[in-house]
C-alpha cells in the first residue's frame, strides 16, 4: 500500500529523479533517494511545506533538486527505475535515508550537521542528513 499518492506518471517521474540523482550509487542509492523525496511529501515541514505531490516535491524552486536542471532527468524513465520507485512510494525506507529529507555528495567527508540537519551517515557518494522528530514529525 502507498504511503503517498502516485499514478504511474508520477512514478516514472520519481523514477527518473532516482536515476538522475544517484544512479553510480547503485539500486540502494536510487532507492534512498526515493526515500528523501516521499519524506519531503510526508513531511510538510520546515522547507518543504505545502509539497504534496511528486511533481512538486521533484520540482520545487527553491530548494528542491538539481537534477530537473539537467538533460539526463528528462531521459525516459527505464523498468528497473520505476520498480524500484514503487518501492519507495510503498514506504520502504532505508538507512541512512530512513528519515532524510536532504542528501548531497560532499568534497570529502561528511559533515556531521548541514544547515543545522544531523548527520545520519553516507551511502557510498551521498550523505544525508534528518530533521528532528519535534520538527518533522511525519518523517518519523
Amino acid at each position: 500500500m502507498a504511503v503517498i499518492k502516485a499514478n504511474s506518471e508520477d512514478e516514472k517521474v520519481l523514477a527518473r529523479l532516482m536515476r538522475a540523482e544517484a544512479e553510480e550509487d547503485g539500486d540502494l542509492g536510487m532507492l534512498m533517494v526515493g526515500n528523501v523525496g516521499v519524506n519531503r511529501i510526508l513531511g510538510n515541514c520546515l522547507d518543504f511545506k505545502n509539497i504534496r505531490s511528486i511533481n512538486d516535491m521533484v520540482f520545487q524552486r527553491p530548494g528542491g533538486f538539481e537534477a530537473p536542471t539537467k538533460g539526463y532527468f528528462y531521459q525516459r524513465a527505464r523498468e528497473r527505475d520505476i520498480r524500484l520507485a514503487k518501492r519507495a512510494i510503498a514506504g520502504e525506507r532505508t538507512h541512512p535515508a530512513s528519515n532524510a529529507l536532504w542528501f548531497f555528495r560532499p568534497v570529502g567527508n561528511c559533515p556531521g550537521t548541514w544547515f543545522n540537519q544531523t548527520n545520519t551517515g553516507r551511502f557510498k557518494a551521498h550523505c544525508f542528513f534528518r530533521p528532528t522528530a519535534q520538527n518533522c514529525p511525519a518523517v518519523y
